[in-house]
């Protein structure tokens, strides 16, 4: 099969399911063209996904697609940016049909759950590497960022963490049980906080999504705004499948393990009191910024031991 007949037999439905009527001219032309309102300003990121280091070698093509297409938007989600569309840069060990087909499925749902529209995007030979380029829009000026956090905002996530991290000691359970299957889907179809992030413009001084792990990334935070924070580790949000499958390991797993997809927000108090209810039930307050550097813990010792997060070279041991 040749790139173009692979193109058109396996990504133009993907492109043709749903438009966007920013999106003015998708596959088929030397360039996409997208149209940015006066109004707002252009948000955009790239992810790359490689196999055996973001995934599973023989991962299912489904999930590859999902979870790719998922990390992606999620930093739209942090800016608190509208979605629009994205790009695909897929090289491919070879044109396996089968593979193709059920990375198309997975390509298709999660652009349909996320509101992205495939603008365009290449395909070459070689190690299987995806590399996703999300568009999205935000009002002039209303973008959240990383470098706002002030001292004595509250630190809070959303949902809870550590259920992607620990999927991975179930990813080759063939009967896994009621938790594991939950801790895996958390892992297999990680869901973007697109929604979250727009109802927090306005509202949160900072913003992070939680991708490499909650230490790691409040980190990006605290290094951005020139502040630190103190965490109450026993607030920490844990599922009941985390807690049952992995006891005591949950609020370690929780703290460092990525892939959870969350949002880690910094908001004042007084911000915080005027947030709707309906957001602030997706949102956990774990601590407070402070005028100190990096992350302490409520007994008071500075998180400068043991894996910070995920970093791709770093030990993350």
């Amino acid at each position: 099969m040749g790139e173009f007949d692979l193109i058109r037999r396996y990504f133009l439905p993907v492109a043709e399911q749903q438009g966007h009527p920013d999106l003015l001219l998708a596959l088929g032309d030397d360039c996409a063209i997208q149209r940015v309102p006066a109004d707002q300003d252009l948000v955009f990121s790239v992810d790359t996904q490689v196999e055996g280091v973001h995934f599973p070698r023989d991962y299912q093509p489904e999930y590859t697609a999902w979870r790719a297409l998922a990390a992606a938007a999620s930093d739209l989600a942090a800016m608190g940016a509208t979605p629009v569309c994205f790009t695909l840069a897929l090289t491919l060990p070879e044109a396996n049909e089968s593979w193709l087909e059920g990375f198309g499925r997975g390509l298709a749902q999660a652009a349909s759950r996320f509101g992205l529209a495939l603008a365009g995007g290449d395909t070459t030979r070689g190690p299987l590497t995806i590399s996703i380029q999300v568009h999205g829009t935000v009002p002039k000026g209303q973008g959240l960022m990383r470098s706002g956090a002030k001292v004595n905002d509250l630190v809070a996530v959303s949902g809870t963490l550590g259920d992607a991290g620990a999927a991975l000691d179930y990813l080759d359970v063939p009967e896994p049980d009621d938790d594991e299957r939950a801790l895996l889907e958390r892992y297999h179809h990680p869901l973007p906080r697109l929604e979250l992030g727009l109802a927090l413009r306005g509202f949160a001084s900072a913003c992070i999504d939680i991708s490499d792990g909650l230490r790691a990334d409040l980190g990006h935070i605290l290094e951005r705004s020139g502040v630190g924070a103190t965490l109450n580790t026993s607030l920490l949000p844990l599922s009941g499948p985390l807690t049952r499958c992995t006891g005591e390991r949950a609020p370690r797993l929780a703290l460092s393990s990525g892939d959870d997809y969350e949002l880690c927000v910094t908001v004042s108090e007084e911000r915080w009191a005027s947030l709707p209810e309906g957001i602030k039930n997706q949102l956990t307050v774990i601590g407070r910024i402070d005028g100190g550097e990096g992350i302490r813990f409520d007994g008071g010792a500075v998180a400068n031991s043991g894996p910070q997060g995920f970093d791709h070279f770093g030990s993350n041991s």
